[in-house]
């Protein structure tokens, strides 16, 4: 089969393909949740009445499990992933497990953090299914102290032996991947700490990415700068030696970062609008794939135009789509017409599958209602997929 023929092959509105891991029920779910999600108004009086009913201990935790947990979930540990994984991979598309839980700031909530991001990589590393392991910063280190860190600030003694220790995650974590032949990637976090996790990042690609993409920074590129600083970050690779693992995302914080600019008085880090976000993310993508024999990437999009972009890309480029250098990424329970029906064709596809305790992953939960209420057109697109879908399972009965 030639590549081109493959590309019209894809077409992103099958949703047969895209919901055929979905029983009847998971999509009557489905549906009621993008509907609920889609008023602003009730999602914001939904997160008042969840976070109460938590603080004040109502039995509201299994209403949570059988609604959005699910939808946004695999489950509340690894072992409580295993059967979404399974089932996601019977149709090719495969997992990342993420541990979610989020807003705990002790050294013994970090350290847990790590223990458990460690066991995700030993389970993907005898787990086809599961090709990849990430953890976020924040969940190995306080925000305020990445914040002192960018910022330059001197530290304390007691902040430099903390910072010590949240290297020290930072390397664990990544020289385990190395140990078993497994990859990891670092998640993007609010640009006024980013830059103190890019120079860890990078720190860490000079040590283990000699051989290979064994760590992998995520740049969002609705930040202005970050096409450039792809550029410069390849030009440091190329210098000094070592593979340049990406992860390309969009962004998830543009309403706090722009408030946050004006209330500061600096220049907004976010791009005028979404059409100059969209032109570096695929500029991106463009300059990695021309660079792919030093580079490796994860393509985080539920962009359609972007998926079909990086889709010419690896035929312009005489790419395999099953090449391993490359993955399609989507969050579960988003763009399943994006994830299966591109999985159907042989590429490689990832679905993050965010886990944890119903508690701990409630900002997680709060944060994917509030990006589906605020990105424009994205709910409305799962809601009518979802119907099509309804439809004509009943047509074709």
């Amino acid at each position: 089969m030639r590549a081109n023929t493959r590309l019209f092959m894809v077409d992103f509105s099958n949703t047969e393909i895209a919901f055929k891991s979905k029983s009847d029920g998971d999509l009557r779910r489905a549906w009621f949740l993008f509907k609920t999600v889609a008023n602003p108004s009730f999602v914001e009086f939904g997160k008042g009445l969840v976070s109460l009913s938590l603080k004040l201990k109502l039995p509201v935790k299994w209403l949570i499990r059988k609604t959005v947990f699910n939808q946004f979930c695999g489950g509340v540990d690894i072992d409580d992933c295993k059967p979404v994984i399974n089932q996601m991979h019977q149709f090719g598309v495969m997992s990342i497990l993420d541990y979610s839980a989020e807003g705990n700031e002790s050294e013994a909530d970090f350290d847990k953090t790590v223990a458990i991001t460690l066991e995700t990589i030993r389970f993907g590393n005898v787990n086809k299914s599961v090709p990849l392991s990430v953890f976020k910063p924040t969940g190995v280190g306080r925000f305020a102290l990445y914040e002192k860190v960018n910022s330059g600030e001197p530290l304390s003694t007691d902040e430099q032996a903390e910072w010590d220790r949240v290297r020290d995650r930072f390397y664990k974590i990544v020289k385990t991947a190395y140990d078993v032949n497994a990859s990891v990637m670092v998640d993007a976090e609010e640009s006024w700490i980013q830059a103190a996790i890019d120079e860890l990042v990078r720190e860490l690609m000079m040590a283990y990415n000699k051989e290979r993409a064994v760590v992998y920074n995520t740049l969002q590129m609705y930040r202005w700068d970050r096409l450039q600083y792809l550029k410069d970050s390849f030009d440091h690779a190329a210098e000094h030696g070592y593979y340049l693992g990406v992860k390309l995302v969009r962004g998830a914080y543009m309403e706090k970062e722009r408030a946050r600019a004006v209330d500061k008085g600096y220049i907004d880090p976010i791009q005028l609008d979404k059409a100059a976000t969209d032109s570096d993310y695929n500029d991106a993508l463009d300059f990695v794939m021309a660079r792919l024999d030093k580079m490796r990437l994860v393509a985080g999009t539920h962009n359609d135009e972007s998926s079909r972009f990086l889709m010419q890309l690896l035929e312009k480029h005489n790419i395999a789509p099953s090449d391993r250098r490359v993955f399609f990424s989507q969050l579960f329970g988003m763009s399943d017409h994006l994830s299966f029906n591109l999985a159907a064709a042989g590429y490689n596809v990832v679905k993050y599958l965010p886990f944890g305790p119903v508690a701990e992953v409630m900002p997680y939960l709060f944060r994917r209602a509030e990006e589906n209420t605020s990105v424009a057109g994205q709910t409305g697109r799962e809601l009518a997929l979802i119907t099509k879908e309804i439809q004509r399972r009943r047509n074709a009965r």
